[in-house]
C-alpha cells in the first residue's frame, strides 16, 4: 500500500493523525512517517483501518469472524464486535423483555435467542472464534473447598465456581475452545469478596484453562457523557503478545457533553418522548414529553433527602446536570426516581433522561446509524440501558482485539506490534 493509500484510509476511517496514533499507541509522528512513506505500516493496521470504514457495507455472510453472545441483554456487546467485522451465530439471554429489545434490533439473525445459559449444553453451541459474555457478578461460596480440603482431596478454580453462572462460560469455553474471549463486569469485581471472587475467575481462565489474560477497567467517560467504570478480561488461547492493559483509550477528561445526547427542537419528534414542535414551542425544556418532568412531590422529597445527608456530612442526593455537564453512572434503578442523572430546566422542575436519550447515552445510537427501536416500556428500557455496556468502549476493544483474533484464527504467532514500544519495534 502506499503512503497516499494509507492516508486515504484513516480519512475514509474518519481518523485524525493523532487519533490513529493514539489507536495504534505510536507517536504522531509515526503515523506522518508512514503516510510520508518513509517507513512501512504494519499491513494489519492497514486492514483494521479499511474494516472500520467498510463495515457498514458488510452483508449478513459477509464477515471476518464468528463469536457467540451469552448474557446478551439488549445487544450491546454485540455490537461493538459487529461493527469491527464480526458475525453473531449464537445469543443466550434469560430475561424476555430484554430478547424483545434484542430481536427488535437484530430481526435478520438465522439463529433463536435461547434462555437460560444453564440449561444449554455446550453441545448444542455452534462453534466460533470468539466467546462474548457480560457475566453477572455472583458470590463464590468457599464452603464447598473447605470441605473437600478438610477431606484432603484436590479442587481446582472451575470447581469453585460451581453454581455460579460464571461456571457456565468456564464450561462453554472448556468444550469449545475458541481463540478469544472478552468478559465484561462492575468495576468492582476486582475487590469483591476481599478479591477472592476476581482470584477464583482468574485462576479459572488461566491455570484451569490455559488461557492468557489480561485485564483493565475503562471509564466510558472517554466516549460517552457519563462516568462508567467497567472492568473488561480478555484472553487468547493461544499465547500472543495483546495485553489490554497496556492499550490506550480515550481520555475520560475530553470526552463528549450532555448536549450531545440531549433532545432538540430541531430533531425529528419521536411521540413516546418528544412533542410536535407545534406543540411544544421553540426551547428544548418544552420539546420534551412533560411526563419526563419531576412533580412537585417527588422533586421536594429528592431535595429534602438530599439535604439530610448533607447535614450529616454525606454525599448522598441526586446529580443535576446541564447541558456542559458529564452524568453520573445510569443504573437500573434510574426509573425509580431517575435522581442520578435530572436534566435542569428553566421555570420548571429538572426532568429524567428519555429512553432515546439514554440509548444516546449508553452509545446505542450514533450520528450515521438508524436510531435503535426500543419496543418495550420506559420502565423496562431504563432497566436494559442501566444493565447495558457503553458501545463504543466495546467497539474500540474489538478493533483493537481483532488484528490478533485474525492471527489466531489464521494460526499466526503474533499480530505484530499494537503496544507503547511500537515505535521502537519499527
Amino acid at each position: 500500500m502506499t503512503s497516499t493509500q494509507f492516508r486515504e484510509c484513516r480519512e475514509k476511517a474518519g481518523m485524525s493523525v493523532e487519533a490513529t496514533a493514539s489507536h495504534f499507541n505510536v507517536t504522531p509522528k509515526t503515523v506522518y512517517r508512514w503516510e510520508s512513506g518513509e517507513v512501512a505500516p504494519n499491513p494489519i493496521f492497514v486492514k483494521e483501518l479499511q474494516s472500520m470504514f467498510v463495515r457498514e457495507d458488510r452483508g449478513p455472510d459477509d464477515f471476518d469472524f464468528r463469536f457467540i453472545d451469552l448474557f446478551a441483554g439488549i445487544g450491546g456487546i454485540r455490537r461493538g464486535f459487529n461493527a469491527a467485522g464480526g458475525k453473531c451465530v449464537f445469543t443466550s439471554e434469560w430475561d424476555t423483555y430484554a430478547q424483545k429489545t434484542y430481536k427488535a434490533n437484530y430481526p435478520d439473525d438465522d439463529h433463536e435467542i435461547r434462555g437460560d445459559i444453564t440449561e444449554i449444553e455446550a453441545d448444542e453451541i455452534p462453534d466460533h472464534d470468539v466467546l462474548l459474555a457480560g457475566f453477572p457478578c455472583q458470590p463464590f461460596s468457599i464452603a464447598g473447598v473447605s470441605k473437600k480440603n478438610s477431606l484432603g482431596r484436590q479442587h481446582g478454580f472451575m470447581d469453585k465456581a460451581q453454581g455460579t453462572l460464571f461456571f457456565d462460560v468456564l464450561r462453554i469455553l472448556k468444550a469449545k475452545r475458541p481463540a478469544a474471549f472478552l468478559l465484561e463486569n462492575v468495576k468492582n469485581l476486582k475487590s469483591h469478596n476481599r478479591g477472592d471472587t476476581f482470584a477464583t475467575i482468574k485462576g479459572a481462565l488461566e491455570n484451569d484453562l490455559g488461557y492468557h489474560v489480561s485485564t483493565v477497567v475503562i471509564d466510558a467517560k472517554g466516549y460517552v457523557p457519563q462516568h462508567r467504570e467497567r472492568i473488561f478480561i480478555v484472553g487468547f488461547r493461544e499465547e500472543c503478545r495483546f495485553d489490554i492493559s497496556k492499550l490506550s483509550f480515550r481520555d475520560p477528561k475530553t470526552g463528549p457533553r450532555l448536549d450531545s445526547i440531549l433532545h432538540s427542537p430541531d430533531e425529528t419528534p419521536e411521540e413516546q418522548f418528544t412533542l410536535p414542535v407545534e406543540e411544544a414551542g421553540a426551547n428544548e425544556a418544552s420539546f420534551v414529553n412533560p411526563k419526563y418532568t419531576l412533580s412537585d412531590k417527588l422533586w421536594n422529597y429528592l431535595q429534602g433527602y438530599a439535604e439530610k445527608h448533607r447535614a450529616k456530612g454525606n454525599g448522598f442526593g441526586f446529580g443535576l446536570c446541564g447541558p456542559e455537564d458529564t452524568a453520573r453512572t445510569l443504573s437500573a434503578r434510574y426509573y425509580k426516581d431517575g435522581s442520578e442523572i435530572l436534566i435542569a430546566q428553566e421555570g420548571r422542575n429538572p426532568r429524567r433522561l428519555t429512553p432515546r436519550e439514554c440509548a444516546r447515552l449508553m452509545g446505542f445510537d450514533q450520528p450515521g446509524h438508524p436510531p435503535m427501536k426500543i419496543p418495550v416500556s420506559d420502565t423496562r428500557a431504563y432497566k436494559q440501558f442501566g444493565n447495558a455496556v457503553a458501545v463504543p468502549v466495546i467497539e474500540d476493544i474489538a478493533i483493537k482485539m481483532k488484528p490478533f483474533i485474525m492471527a489466531a484464527i489464521m494460526d499466526q504467532s503474533d499480530a505484530g506490534p499494537l503496544f507503547a514500544d511500537a515505535d521502537a519495534a519499527e
